[in-house]
């Protein structure tokens, strides 16, 4: 039997479906509840399950624009019933003892395999003296102690790269000029993600309709980095998790937008929106490009539970698996370029978002503290908001009452530590 596995729907408010990356091989077995492919669109990422065992045929390149319904492989689910020792469906014998016989298994695999696709194992073995090796891959393939048949048969797939490759050999006189190894000049095209348009979009959308201004300040990051080190410990013992830093500002940003609730504000035609709720995104960097879960709920939540949930959702994100209702209805967004080595930079607001705070690397700097000069690890602040909405009063004020909280760290800590 042939099963079709179609792309799942993923919401009425996205508009762009692809295959993000298959997870197996075309031909190759899987199993039943499978994850064989991740689904891509413009706010999260899916998962594409077989719903059988068998072999799955894919029919769909990574990064082909699809909608949701459309087939994206086929699983065979066919087994030969000629194999010795086969004793089920899924080509798994048994023995007297109960367990599983991996090798009757592996050649029910095979033989399924082979009836599904039609492709045998049992080909005779080709010859490849007139391979022409370059200087470049022979060296590596010393290196690395590998000889050509064991090159040959670790290709997995023949692209059309290879093809056009041989196409363009052949066509050249034996005595034409030689040319640098192909690979020191390499290039690689890659289709963009739904996620990475989408925010391309979104990008050059808030250059043009908003009125961005970014103002900054500087944080001295003695008291919090003191603070963070006295309760380590403590608080790993009591919750169960590290204290980290992101989870001070989001703290100090959702009392700062309590205060200042025109930042937490965004404009919705000649309407303006302020929420009595603060949830903030965070920023996350993954393979995929920038996700954004929120934390919902800021103003109430102690550190520990900014914490918790900083560490589930960048998980989430890290491994593909955040919902969109996770990374939907921020009022405000926080963005860390300083795990990254940025000294300061001027973040790009989110929308419908109206401001974004962004945190940046702590460096020893000397500063006066009264009246002598002194060191101490610093961090530049920077928040970017639209000035259509946000006055420089209220930005400035803002910046301002977070800075004051990260430099009297033990205020935030009181729901967790009285």
């Amino acid at each position: 039997m042939t099963i079709e596995i179609r792309i799942p729907s993923p919401g009425e408010s996205v508009t762009e479906v692809a295959i993000g990356r298959w997870l197996v091989e075309d031909n190759e077995y899987v199993e039943k509840d499978q994850e064989v492919a991740e689904v891509e669109t413009d706010k999260a990422t899916l998962p594409l399950i077989s719903p059988e065992a068998g072999v799955i045929q894919i029919l769909v390149r990574p990064g082909k624009k699809l909608q949701a319904g459309d087939v994206a492989c086929k699983v065979h689910t066919e087994v030969r019933t000629d194999i010795p020792g086969e004793g089920s469906k899924t080509g798994k014998r048994t023995g007297s003892g109960g367990k599983q016989n991996d090798s009757s298994s592996d050649a029910a695999k095979k033989a399924t395999r082979e009836q599904a696709t039609g492709i045998s194992s049992h080909s005779p073995k080709k010859q490849h003296d007139q391979i022409k090796v370059t200087p470049l891959a022979k060296k590596v393939m010393e290196e690395n102690n590998l000889n050509l048949e064991e090159i040959i048969n670790g290709l997995k797939k023949l692209t059309r790269r290879e093809v056009e490759l041989v196409i363009q050999n052949t066509s050249l006189p034996d005595d034409s000029i030689p040319s640098a190894d192909p690979g020191e000049r390499s290039k690689q095209i890659t289709p963009m993600s739904p996620l990475r348009r989408k925010l391309s979009r979104r990008l050059v959308a808030v250059k043009n309709e908003t009125a961005m201004l970014t103002t900054f300040n500087e944080v001295d990051m003695s008291a919090l980095l003191g603070t963070r080190k006295k309760y380590q410990q403590q608080f790993a013992e009591r919750f169960g998790m590290k204290l980290g830093l992101v989870s001070f500002f989001v703290k100090a940003c959702a009392a700062a937008l309590m205060d200042f609730p025109r930042v937490n504000s965004m404009i919705d035609g000649d309407q303006i929106i302020t929420p009595g709720y603060v949830d903030i995104s965070f920023a996350v960097q993954t393979e995929k490009g920038l996700m954004v879960p929120v934390i919902n709920n800021a103003q109430k939540l102690s550190i520990s539970e900014i914490e918790r949930s900083i560490a589930i959702l960048a998980e989430k994100a890290r491994n593909g698996k955040l919902s969109i209702e996770e990374m939907t209805g921020g009022t405000f967004t926080v963005t860390n370029g300083g795990v990254f080595g940025s000294m300061l930079s001027t973040p790009i607001i989110n929308p419908p978002q109206s401001a974004i705070l962004g945190m940046h690397n702590i460096v020893k700097r000397p500063v006066v503290v009264q009246d002598q000069i002194v060191v101490r690890p610093v961090m530049y602040l920077a928040l970017s908001y639209d000035h259509r909405l946000i006055d420089g009063k209220e930005s400035v004020g803002f910046l301002v009452r977070v800075k004051e909280l990260i430099e009297n760290p033990a205020i935030m800590m009181k729901d967790d530590f009285e």
